[in-house]
């Protein structure tokens, strides 16, 4: 779904260009046939434990590749890719949180928390291998509900806006997003 066009490119390049800060390693965690994303010039990693165990699968991942790949990297933070509203202030947020003294920190918007928008200290990797591989754990919550995890809250860009988590989903929801880039560029 994140290779979906939206205007004149891929949802995941939306994704990038709005939370990935300037000069910042990024990887693409995808399992399935990594060509597919060739032409964004990034590593694609697959998860690193077997079986579908979810977004902790892609989390463990990145910070087991950026423990090995990136050691000057103490943190990684993590995203959904078919969201292509995010706040651009989002890395910066989430870094004060743990800037702030938080293990960790998550953003929230409308009451509603988002764990797949957080960032992780890549010290927490064998934590969460164990909790993966040993507890079967599953839900992103309860991991986090183990450690002092911040709460970042959000706001649309403007009135009128739909929340900038909002994932594209359905037909419907791809429409809106396509008449809402076209107003942007408009």
């Amino acid at each position: 779904k994140n290779l979906i066009m939206l205007g004149d490119r891929p949802l995941l390049a939306h994704v990038i260009a709005r939370a990935v800060p300037k000069g910042a390693p990024v990887v693409i965690n995808a399992n399935g046939d990594a060509a597919r994303f060739g032409g964004f010039g990034l590593p694609v990693i697959a998860d690193v434990v077997d079986g579908f165990a979810g977004p902790l699968a892609g989390v463990l991942t990145g910070l087991e590749h950026a423990a090995a790949h990136h050691p000057q990297v103490s943190h990684v933070i993590s995203l959904a890719t078919d969201a292509p509203f995010l706040p651009r202030d989002l890395a910066k947020r989430l870094m004060q949180a743990v800037a702030d003294g938080a293990d960790m920190a998550q953003a929230r918007s409308g009451g509603r928390r988002h764990p797949v928008f957080a960032i992780w200290p890549v010290s927490m990797a064998g934590a969460l291998r164990a909790a993966l591989v040993d507890e079967g754990l599953r839900k992103i919550d309860d991991f986090t509900a183990r450690f002092d995890c911040a709460i970042v809250d959000f706001l649309p860009e403007d009135d009128g806006a739909p929340d900038p988590f909002t994932n594209l989903n359905t037909p419907e929801d791809l429409e809106d997003a396509r008449i809402r880039v076209t107003a942007d560029n408009g």
